[in-house]
């Protein structure tokens, strides 16, 4: 029987002409070469040869305008002929003959429930469903979350999601506030200590904290993480800076430690190598800010910083093994004149050898030369002639140049020039020493060129005591022949050194506190006031002079100086183009000082008239070696103008004056304590019988008040 849909009746042999149904002319496309190529005839296995299951896909073409599927037994497929694609647009291809049973609609088409489009409308359902749903959850969770804190928050390990901003709040400060003052373990580099917080001055700022803890996010993603983890903020600390700065500074103390470079020392004349060390330091501020960010979890590691050595153990043991050790295996020789030797004991070269670092991981050696002279020279001092300088003598009552002396003394830098290389030699170490000339300070030719010839100053005082007049002699001696060339400043403490009585000075008068006293080396005062006079007609420069405290009768008014070793001076400088010479003649009664040079000037002195007189008070002391009784004088201001001319032309070179106040002398009263009555009982003994007596202390007198007074002054 014959279908309508003008399809092969298999019953029949002969075939039935198509029968074109009405449709929409398919538009015509471009067809590509490939297209127009045949498609390669599939194999199709013998019938008998082919499983059931294995049959070929029959692919029936869909007559439409637009490309769809082919779908066979109810599977959605794309068109294929043996296994290629086929254009679903062809025109080789006949339409179906006739629609497929229960419906008018083409085979294929969308009007049913059933086909292809089935399972999309499934997921797609699904899908919409799961939307719906997960919409639904997020719209609740963040309708019940609304003003609480974000699920996950924690704040020092403390679990605050969820909770209000009170409850959270409270919850913190219940949990967290006994952590104010629980001690805190902090460690720096290799030290550490403890901190409690509150005595450091932290504490905790709570509405700043909560602050941190932010609105509900409105990410979906952002909740749905939040169920799997969790969300640290921390707190804000509040810090007093004083307190919290020495804290830190209290206990990391100890962490803060300089670098130790490697090097060698000598202990007992052999080597000892010192390991190098890194340093520590440690900055407080670094340090507070971290204590204030971590206290609350725990332990705190603060910062520190390590500071490198630039030696290296491999550097220092090189040095020792090369240098160090060999610099001690011997003594060192210098052979001088006449057989005088100098030895450099091994023990000794540790003052000689030191080391310092390269910069590349090594010591490098460093010899002191000077160290070294300074323990052989005396060794070989004998076989040195010194230089002598020229001296002016007076002769007859003028002045004459005895010559200087040329001496030979050893020269010790090129002597030890190869020291490095001694110390490192094997065996005996010697070495010959090189001697050079030495000219003296002043030559012959230097001293006659001075022009030191006549008298150009001279002034003489007396009046003072034995002891005084021995301290004065002495002084003499030393100053005595002293020459001043030209420029060079002189000094009394300086040229006489100590005066004290190793040196043969005795107990004689000063002022102390304002009144007179005694003490070694006194009355040296009266020499300098006759220097500073003989200076004063010569022309010389006053430097640094002081007048006493009050005034004594035996010296010119403002144109004295008084002294005292190691606090007050006498200085003067030589402002001539000649030298000049110091001549001292001392008597059992008098001193004189002379001044020889080249006369160039002329000097007057004009004293004024004493004004502002004030009178002394008066002290009481108890008699004894301790009180010098005085009977006191006013002070007074007064003037000393000095004038200074030309000794050829007679013009005046200066005009300078110096206004001196003198403080008055206080009278001083020794008085002597009263004698305790005859009757009086004997003083208390030890004893186990009777009652112990007691002595009624004598009477006192109060002492006055010292007048005020500067340093001592030897008068």
């Amino acid at each position: 029987m014959s279908g309508s849909n003008g399809t092969e009746d298999p019953d029949r042999g002969d075939e039935t002409p198509p029968v074109e149904p009405e449709t929409q002319p398919v538009p015509e496309r471009e067809v590509s070469e490939a297209d127009r190529e045949p498609a390669p005839e599939a194999e199709t296995p013998q019938e008998e040869d082919v499983p059931p299951w294995e049959a070929p896909t029959a692919v029936i073409p869909v007559a439409s305008g637009a490309q769809t599927d082919s779908v066979v037994s109810g599977a959605q497929t794309d068109s294929v002929v043996s296994g290629a694609q086929t254009d679903p647009g062809g025109t080789d291809l006949p339409p179906p003959a006739s629609p497929p049973p229960g419906g008018d609609e083409p085979y294929g088409g969308d009007s049913g429930d059933s086909g292809p489009n089935l399972p999309r409308r499934a997921i797609a359902l699904v899908v919409g469903g799961v939307v719906a749903l997960l919409a639904v959850l997020y719209v609740a969770d963040l309708a019940t979350s609304s003003g609480k804190v974000p699920r996950g928050t924690t704040v020092a390990g403390i679990e605050i999601g969820g909770m209000s901003l009170d409850a959270a709040e409270a919850t913190l400060i219940e949990d967290l506030t006994p952590r104010l003052t629980a001690p805190v373990t902090v460690t720096a580099g290799d030290t550490g200590g403890q901190i409690v917080p509150a005595e450091a001055g932290i504490g905790i700022d709570w509405p700043a904290t909560l602050d941190r803890v932010g609105s509900q996010p409105l990410n979906p993603f952002t909740r749905l993480a939040s169920f799997f983890r969790t969300d640290e903020i921390g707190v804000v600390s509040t810090r007093d800076e004083p307190l919290l700065t020495a804290a830190v500074e209290k206990v990391t103390a100890s962490a803060a430690h300089e670098p130790r470079e490697g090097n060698i020392v000598f202990e007992d004349g052999q080597p000892v190598p010192i390991t190098p060390q890194s340093g520590q330091q440690v900055d407080t501020a670094d340090a507070s800010d971290v204590f204030a960010e971590r206290w609350l979890y725990g332990d705190v590691a603060l910062p520190v910083e390590s500071v490198d050595v630039t030696v290296t153990r491999e550097g220092l043991d090189r040095a020792l093994a090369e240098i160090a050790v060999p610099a001690v295996a011997q003594d060192l020789t210098v052979q001088g004149r006449e057989g005088v030797t100098g030895v450099l004991p091994r023990n000794d070269i540790g003052a000689v050898l030191s080391f310092v670092p390269d910069g590349s991981g090594g010591l490098q050696p460093q010899y002191d030369t000077e160290a070294a002279t300074g323990i052989l020279a005396p060794q070989l001092a004998p076989s040195e002639t010194e230089p002598k300088d020229a001296r002016i003598v007076l002769e007859g009552g003028r002045p004459s140049v005895v010559p200087s002396e040329t001496g030979e003394l050893v020269d010790w830098p090129v002597t030890l020039e190869k020291l490095p290389d001694l110390l490192k030699q094997e065996g005996e170490r010697r070495v010959e020493a090189v001697y050079r000339e030495a000219e003296p300070e002043l030559t012959t030719e230097g001293a006659e060129k001075l022009g030191i010839r006549e008298v150009i100053g001279e002034f003489t005082t007396s009046g003072f005591e034995y002891a005084s007049g021995v301290n004065i002699r002495l002084a003499a001696e030393e100053i005595d022949g002293a020459i001043v060339e030209p420029g060079e400043t002189f000094s009394f403490n300086d040229y006489t050194g100590p005066r004290g009585a190793a040196q043969g000075y005795i107990e004689s008068g000063i002022i102390e506190s304002g009144r007179p006293g005694r003490a070694v080396g006194g009355g040296i005062s009266q020499l300098a006031t006759t220097l500073y006079n003989a200076t004063y007609f010569a022309g010389m420069e006053d430097v640094e002079h002081t007048e006493h405290s009050y005034y004594i009768s035996r010296y010119p008014a403002a144109r004295e100086a008084t002294i005292f070793d190691g606090a007050i001076d006498l200085k003067f400088r030589n402002p001539f183009d000649t030298g000049v010479m110091i001549q001292t003649i001392g008597t059992s009664s008098d001193i004189t000082v002379r001044i020889w040079g080249t006369k160039t000037v002329d000097v007057q002195s004009v004293t004024g008239n004493r004004t502002n007189y004030t009178s002394p008070n008066t002290i009481t002391l108890p008699a004894g070696s301790g009180c010098v009784p005085s009977g006191g004088a006013q002070g007074f201001t007064v003037t000393d103008t000095r004038i200074v001319t030309d000794a050829q032309t007679g013009a005046q070179i200066s005009n300078t004056t110096r206004t001196v106040r003198y403080d008055p002398v206080p009278v001083v009263r020794c008085v002597s304590p009263e004698p305790a009555p005859r009757n009086a009982p004997a003083p208390a003994e030890d004893s186990d019988a009777g009652e112990a007596g007691t002595d009624a202390p004598a009477a006192e007198t109060p002492a006055e008040e010292p007048a005020p007074g500067g340093a001592d002054e030897e008068e």
